[in-house]
């Protein structure tokens, strides 16, 4: 194939929205904080460093939204070791397809490498993707098109060679920024108001190779 595929990693590849909130109101409560009206929906796909000092108001210096971008996500490994987490119904079936296809896959999340790291052998999914590309990586979280870009590095694919597969507004933002194509997946927001992305879709089993490599035949 003479394209590649890039992936966001929560709300594509598994549905991580309810352990992530949990982790947010755990955080609140220990520490005596407010979690202001919408700010789970208007965080999805940011950075703990953009989310704790512009969404929520938490702390603006530095190191202190860096103690508690570190403290917020080890509350969240925390309770996916509780909790197990399973991937989105169709992830695995579509990346079956990619495989069998030849079309290599790469990971490109604003979350870190921790968070990956502690699901991806478990659910066995590792050995899908050449390479992980996450927040920790990038200086510029999503809307920002760093991750993606760096992400087609690492398959050794222009932009314009790569589909961006997202669930988050910011994150279809960042693959259009970078001049990639993009398939939304409705998991996070309804399919309606997707409307930047160059297809829809309710599960990525949806989705036929063929339709997508159509893409890049020009």
């Amino acid at each position: 194939m003479n394209w590649g595929a890039i992936f966001d990693w929560d709300g594509v590849i598994i549905d991580s929205s309810a352990q992530h909130r949990e982790s947010w109101i755990r955080m609140a409560k220990a520490d005596g904080l407010t979690l202001p009206d919408g700010y789970f929906e208007q965080a999805f796909g940011m950075k703990n460093e953009v989310i704790i000092p512009e969404i929520l108001g938490w702390a603006d210096e530095p190191a202190a939204v860096q103690r508690m971008a570190k403290r917020k996500e080890a509350l969240y490994r925390d309770i996916v070791r509780e909790d197990g987490i399973e991937p989105l119904p169709g992830a695995r079936a579509w990346l079956d397809a990619l495989r069998n296809a030849g079309v290599p896959c790469v990971i490109g999340s604003s979350t870190c490498r921790a968070n990956i790291d502690c699901i991806i052998d478990d659910i066995g999914l590792r050995a899908y993707f050449s390479d992980i590309v996450s927040g920790d990586d990038v200086e510029h979280g999503k809307p920002h098109p760093e991750i993606f870009l760096k992400a087609a590095g690492r398959i050794g694919f222009e932009p314009d060679r790569t589909v961006v597969f997202e669930d988050a507004f910011v994150g279809i933002e960042a693959a259009r920024r970078g001049g990639m194509k993009v398939v939304a997946v409705a998991s996070t927001h309804p399919a309606e108001d997707l409307l930047n992305a160059d297809k829809v879709v309710d599960r990525l089993d949806e989705l036929r190779v063929e339709e997508l490599a159509s893409w890049f035949r020009a």
